[in-house]
């Protein structure tokens, strides 16, 4: 039906706001294609964290709600050699 049509992507949230991906892509692929170093950010989707190493594995889907902590945000923990 209507909204699986893969060959115009799909949206999802990102840090709130609309993102539009143009395949099925991982979690570590979104963080690739933002620029963002793989352990300079933490993610999270739908409210659940997800590891570094669990990235890779984690497809996301359309609506999906990703958050993106840097270490500057308030309660990120990082092991201080950033």
């Amino acid at each position: 039906g209507p909204g699986m049509n893969t060959e115009t992507g799909f949206v999802i949230k990102l840090d709130g706001a609309p993102h539009r991906l143009a395949k099925a892509t991982s979690l570590a692929a979104l963080v690739h294609e933002l620029g963002h170093a793989p352990a300079s950010v933490g993610t999270a989707v739908n409210g659940s964290f997800v590891a570094l190493a669990r990235r890779e594995e984690h497809r996301l889907q359309a609506g999906d709600e990703v958050l993106l902590q840097r270490p500057s945000d308030a309660g990120f923990v990082h092991d201080g050699t950033a």
